[in-house]
Parts: structure tokens; sequence; C-alpha cells
């Protein structure tokens, strides 16, 4: 980081700031730095004038990743209030800020009259992540509502890219390595507001019912194997609530890992490692994680 680069800045730049007070998990290391820009272009100067060996890395709601206990070396860029707008652009299309929660978008889009859009509202997270991971529930991916998003890349060049151009698969994307989401547009259906509401209460219920939703957790743990179920195969083998530490698996949703107290970021992940462990020993089967693992052990 050199000191023109952090003289610039309009929005945070902060040294040494720590992440587990915002990602679910509550465990982890520090940022080496925290950078929540005041707008695109506050964020593309930024970049422009960035060292081109510092890594830099986007964070959402931080619901879906463990933040190793090491930290994480270069940059992390939080987008904060500043990405969190939503715009109505015609009868069935939204214009979302990268820092846009998946419950605010869904219900910009109910009040809209918009379908379609409603599995967002189960998806913890921004609309950032769900780009970038293909984000999806009850049905419906990322994919099948997305038209375009807008890219700042790690150069600082900001380019849109169609979703075809994100060469989408299940819970995964190309987009380029190090870049941040700052917007996308999504597109559904007309429908009428009272419809809509009743299809995200049933998600929400459905949610409420089936996960760990007020636990310190990251979420689904584990990619559904073709065919499988991952919940199943981790219950299958013997790791519903299974436990290292203050670590536990979910007794009411074996795909979720909980953090009851004071477990380390190693401790979540070791229990997540004994998992896949205990599903190959059975089923032959290799678990893939959802979750993001980032930073150093």
């Amino acid at each position: 980081m050199n000191g023109d680069t952090t003289k610039t800045v309009r929005g945070k730049l902060k040294p040494n700031a720590p992440l587990a007070p915002l990602v679910w998990f509550k465990s982890g290391g520090s940022a080496e730095w925290l950078f929540e820009p005041a707008d695109r272009d506050d964020l593309v100067e930024f970049l422009k004038g960035l060292d081109a060996d510092t890594p830099v890395m986007a964070l959402g709601l931080g619901s879906n990743m463990i933040v190793r206990d090491g930290g994480v070396p270069g940059v992390t860029v939080r987008l904060g209030k500043p990405f969190a707008k939503v715009e109505r652009i015609d009868e069935v299309t939204l214009k979302c800020g990268g820092g846009a929660s998946g419950i605010l978008v869904s219900s910009s889009a109910r009040d809209a009259g918009i379908a379609g859009v409603e599995f967002l509202r189960s998806i913890p997270g921004t609309v950032g992540g769900f780009v970038r991971m293909n984000g999806g529930a009850y049905g419906r991916e990322t994919c099948d509502i997305l038209v375009e998003c807008e890219v700042v890349l790690r150069s600082g060049e900001v380019v849109t890219m169609p979703e075809a151009d994100l060469r989408y698969s299940y819970r995964h994307s190309e987009l380029p390595d190090q870049s941040i989401v700052v917007s996308a547009t999504f597109r559904g259906e007309p429908g009428e507001p009272a419809a809509i509401k009743a299809e995200m209460d049933r998600i929400a219920a459905s949610r409420e019912e089936s996960q760990p939703l007020r636990s310190r957790t990251g979420g689904s743990t584990f990619k559904n194997p073709p065919g499988h179920k991952a919940w199943a195969l981790v219950d299958a083998a013997g790791c519903r609530g299974l436990k290292f530490g203050d670590a536990q698996v979910s007794e009411k949703h074996c795909n979720f890992l909980l953090n009851l107290g004071n477990a380390s970021s190693a401790e979540i992940e070791e229990l997540g490692e004994e998992v896949r462990r205990r599903v190959q020993d059975k089923t032959n089967i290799t678990l893939e994680w959802e979750i993001q693992r980032i930073g150093v052990a």
C-alpha cells in the first residue's frame, strides 16, 4: 500500500481491521486493510493507484465465509450503504447495488409487482455474492434473473458483463479474479404484489422451520453433489451434532456448521474437513465446500 493511495480515498480505509464482527461465524482474524468506498469512482481510483501485487477481496454480509485465524492479506473491500440501492428500470427490471441484501431486492420487487425474484428473500447475502456464486434456493438461481452486471476489475477498469459471459454453473461463475460487482440488473415477470408476498412468506416460514437462523453459522456448508442432498449424506455418515470444541454440525440442519460460542475458524474448518472425510468413507462421495474459506490459517 503506498501513501498516495491512502491519502486520496474518500471512503473509509482502516489497517488491521478485525473481520470477526463482520462475518456470521464471528470468528477469524483481521484484514490487513479494510476499505469501504464512498462510491464506484472512489473504488475505481483506489484500485488504479494500488500496488499491482496487493491482493483484493470483496466482502458482502460475510454469511457464507470462514475467515481464517491468521487474517486476510491485502485489501478487503466492503460495499456499504452507497452500494445498497435498488431502483426500478421498467415494469419487470431492477438495477441493484452490489451491497444490496437479498431481502431488500426481493421486497423491492414485491412492491413493484415483479415476480420471480422471491427466492432471494431466503439467501443471506448481497447482490455481489449472488452474482459471483450463482446464489440460489427454492428451485431458482441468480442466472435465471440476471441480465448483466457492472464489475470493477482489479485494475480499476469498469466493465459490463452480460449473464452469458459469466458462464454460470452450480454455485459458480467465471467472474474475473479479484473483481468486485458494483451493481446487477435483474429481470423478473409481471406479478401481483399480494401473491409475491405470499410466496416470500412461504419461503421465510420454510427457512425458519428447517434452518438454524438465529445461530452463528455460515449457511449451506457443502454443495449438493449431483443426484444427492448434502445434508442427507452428512446425516447418513453420523455427523449430525458432531462437535470440535465450540464448533458443531447443526442438529436442525446437517449442512450447517455452528459456532456455539468461542470456536476458532480453525476448529470450524477442521470440523468441516472431518465431515467430508466421514462422508467419503461412508459413501465414496466427495463433498465440495460451498462456504468460502479465505485468509491465512
